[in-house]
């Protein structure tokens, strides 16, 4: 389920829309607010973060869109890196809408958490809760859901969880409490969303892809034809863009 074999990007983005937009979003809201600096990028992270103080005054939205905000370039390339490896299989399983309510519901839940328990000069950005959501999920489906999940999965999702909680508890400036919380959420929305779901299959969606594709005449030329990017390349063009963007990120640093 955590093994991505998509041939490449276009692919992924096909397969798995709501994924692929989300970590769009992220560095696309990293390049104005943190590398560029626009002033735009000032307003949205200054109406965006989750600060108590605002919430309490009634910008309820905050605590939707902190979630899509990130402190730095590190953040975001973990958050996404995250998402990228155990989001797919949950939003082909649920489907676009009940992946984004499961989402965006175990992030608010956690936002919520600081919003309450932290005080009123407490502020946090950061996908981490709705991510650990996720892992409520998949959680959920080792210890009531096992059909949904094979063993190799279910093992490798429970030391990654785990892990991730100790790192939660060591590691500096991390929202402590919307991690957990969030995993909560996610833990409590799991039955709603797992209703008449389907074991996740790497082929689905490139079944119904092939399908589509009877109708296209075939070119006999086309394999002949000259790639403008090696399969090398191809590849590993998402390790290439992550490298890129992590260089930007060190270079802003400096100018």
């Amino acid at each position: 389920m955590f093994i991505r074999n998509e041939r490449s990007i276009k692919e992924f983005m096909q397969n798995y829309p709501v994924v692929s937009t989300l970590v769009i979003i992220h560095f696309i809201l990293w390049l104005i607010i943190d590398f560029l600096r626009l002033p735009i990028g000032f307003y949205i992270w200054n109406m965006g973060t989750a600060y108590n103080f605002f919430i309490a005054q009634g910008e309820y939205w905050r605590l939707l869109t902190s979630t899509i905000l990130h402190a730095d370039l590190m953040h975001a390339l973990f958050n996404s890196f995250s998402l990228v490896l155990f989001g797919p299989a949950l939003e082909q399983m649920l489907g676009k809408l009940k992946f984004l309510f499961l989402y965006f519901g175990a992030g608010i839940i956690g936002s919520l958490a600081s919003f309450i328990f932290e005080p009123l000069n407490y502020a946090s950005v950061g996908a981490s809760g709705a991510i650990f959501g996720l892992f409520g999920v998949y959680i959920f489906m080792v210890m009531n859901r096992k059909h949904l999940i094979d063993q190799g999965s279910a093992k490798m999702i429970s030391v990654i969880l785990a892990i991730s909680l100790i790192m939660t508890f060591i590691q500096p400036n991390i929202n402590i409490l919307a991690h957990l919380f969030g995993f909560i959420g996610g833990f409590i929305l799991a039955p709603l969303v797992l209703r008449n779901v389907r074991p996740y299959s790497p082929w689905n969606v490139r079944q119904h892809r092939y399908h589509s594709d009877e109708d296209i005449q075939f070119d006999p030329n086309r394999w002949k034809k000259k790639r403008r990017i090696s399969p090398k390349l191809r590849k590993n063009i998402f390790w290439i863009i992550l490298g890129f963007l992590a260089l930007l990120g060190l270079f802003s640093r400096f100018f």
